[in-house]
């Protein structure tokens, strides 16, 4: 049984205008990391397919909520698991990390501080959110096709911190 609470347009829930600016910025925020994964993979060679790996997942992130959007959206099917309540801590991020793109652009970072940006990065407010909203239970069934679209592309952070160990980076990241 569906607990129809959790979409977007039940009371209580967040208005048309606000939900599809929190998706978009959600679709910035992947993109974005995406772009990051990207300049890293060019950077770093020895890392490159580590990176590659994190910037396919995050193009396919973004193009699950696009799609989402476009499919779940429009029929108040969209399940509020999926964004943060908040479109300003999601517009500060991007703002943030685009301009960590720009500086970076400019001044490349050191491996391990490209390791570090990109676990702060999966520890914010839209990574951390999307990231839960995979990993917890579905309360809907929009969410579990969500969760089963993105089956393998789980848990970022966790596997930053695995790789940085692995290569000896830092042997206890943050």
């Amino acid at each position: 049984m569906q607990n129809v609470d959790m979409y977007w347009n039940q009371p209580g829930s967040l208005p048309d205008d606000e939900m599809v600016r929190l998706i978009n910025e959600m679709i910035a925020l992947e993109l974005n990391a995406a772009r990051l994964y990207s300049l890293f993979q060019d950077l770093f060679p020895e890392d490159a397919l580590f990176w590659q790996a994190l910037f396919i997942e995050e193009e396919n992130h973004a193009n699950l909520l696009k799609n989402g959007r476009r499919h779940f959206l429009s029929k108040g099917l969209f399940p509020l698991e999926m964004v943060p309540e908040s479109l300003d801590p999601l517009v500060e991020k991007n703002r943030e990390l685009e301009r960590q793109l720009d500086f970076y652009g400019e001044a490349p970072p050191s491996r391990e501080e490209a390791l570090l940006a990109a676990l702060g990065l999966e520890q914010s407010v839209g990574e951390l959110h999307y990231q839960q909203a995979m990993e917890g239970d579905a309360r809907t069934e929009a969410l579990k096709i969500f969760q089963t679209l993105n089956k393998d592309d789980l848990n970022h952070a966790a596997r930053i911190r695995e790789y940085m160990a692995d290569q000896g980076i830092l042997s206890s990241p943050p």
